[in-house]
């Protein structure tokens, strides 16, 4: 994968920069620029070495042209951040957009709307990739959040563009993922929750073979208690994942895996999912017929935090609870502050696991906290990532 270390002299060469602007919004502003301030390491250094700078990015998932889902927000919030010279261009491509981009100052930056308006993004259309490429004298693909989709924008555009490369985000993306499982300190957690284990089967598989400890948590454990013939009460359970569940339990027991599943040993219940709810402490991992597994127990909570502690690498990707609504948020909690304090190195990969960091106030107490939960997913898996894969 080539860098921007690779590219030679940019001095005044325009250059296509693939941005993840795909931020929240709130009342026309950007509610959390997150993802705004991870771009700008690779914006500045550009901006340093005189390039003229044309950022592409998507927001949402526009249907046709909706006002609410231009990136005018996040133009405005970048002109904050840097102080630079910061142009909305009035479409994606097209005759206009490229005057505007051919009348980009060195150090200036037009950012494209969201090219999502344009129905061949996410159909790798052809056209739009040469009509892009046509903006470029260099392209750099700076999306991790985007690099699993083929689309024309990440991989189309990088094709036809010889001389391109990875921003330094992206670069440290896929660099802090693979060192963590190529040649991790050891030992390795893994931390894994969310909702279903249909979605997480082939990272769990993966950790099966390179970590030492993998701690399964949020809804996530109730088709394994479910397989366990535990009860599950009214818990989020379907059956296709009590069969994956099975699988992986019996693979975790086997002599073919190097770590050690654990599951956890209480919860708290309640009978609906609600901020004014009562939450209880279950004895044990069996929910009552009429009641919901809603968060890990605090017995939990303490051993899992007491394993990140002793961990010399975690990754954590899922939250232990629903810990959206305050009496269920408290097992999230303890891990997210337990991976933050953590000596070790420890990973984070992105979507609700980077939220809570964010609402924990605890964002910047992590080695890496990826802006790419899907995609770091998918090249932990053992996938390619088409927009990484573009730019060799």
């Amino acid at each position: 994968m080539r860098t921007l270390d690779d590219l030679g002299d940019l001095q005044g060469k325009r250059v296509l920069v693939r941005v993840d602007f795909n931020v929240p919004l709130e009342d026309g502003a950007v509610a959390d620029d997150t993802r705004i301030r991870a771009a700008l390491p690779t914006i500045a250094e550009l901006r340093r070495r005189g390039a003229r700078i044309v950022l592409v990015s998507h927001l949402g998932r526009p249907k046709d042209r909706e006002a609410e889902l231009s990136l005018r927000p996040a133009a405005n919030r970048l002109a904050e951040l840097t102080g630079a010279d910061v142009t909305l261009a009035p479409a994606v491509v097209g005759d206009d957009v490229r005057a505007f981009a051919d009348n980009l100052g060195p150090g200036h930056i037009l950012v494209l709307e969201n090219v999502r308006y344009e129905p061949g993004e996410t159909k790798n259309d052809p056209e739009l990739s040469r009509a892009l490429a046509s903006l470029a004298d260099v392209y750099v693909n700076d999306a991790f959040g985007a690099a699993h989709r083929a689309h024309a924008s990440t991989e189309g555009v990088a094709r036809l563009v010889s001389d391109h490369a990875a921003g330094r985000l992206l670069e440290r993306e896929v660099t802090s993922l693979t060192e963590m499982l190529q040649d991790p300190a050891r030992p390795l957690l893994a931390l894994l929750g969310g909702a279903k284990v249909s979605d997480k089967i082939a990272v769990i598989e993966r950790f099966l073979d390179v970590a030492d400890t993998i701690l399964i948590g949020g809804a996530m454990c109730f088709p394994f208690f479910a397989a366990q013939g535990h009860t599950v009460g009214e818990s989020l359970c379907i059956a296709e994942d009590v069969e994956l569940a099975r699988k992986v339990l019996g693979s975790a027991s086997g002599s073919g895996s190097r770590a050690r599943l654990e599951l956890p040993r209480d919860l708290v219940t309640a009978d609906r999912l609600a901020a004014d709810a009562e939450a209880r402490v279950a004895d044990g991992v069996d929910v009552p017929q009429g009641m919901m597994g809603l968060d890990i127990g605090p017995a939990t909570s303490r051993g899992y935090a007491e394993a990140v502690a002793a961990a010399g690498t975690v990754f954590w990707n899922g939250p232990m609870g629903a810990f959206e609504v305050e009496p269920f948020a408290a097992g999230t909690r303890a891990v997210a502050e337990a991976v933050a304090s953590a000596s070790g190195t420890t990973v984070v990969g992105g979507g609700d696991s980077a939220a809570a960091l964010v609402r924990f106030g605890l964002a910047d107490k992590v080695t890496h906290l990826s802006t790419g939960g899907g995609a770091a997913l998918e090249l932990i898996e053992g996938k390619t990532l088409p927009g990484v894969e573009a730019l060799s």
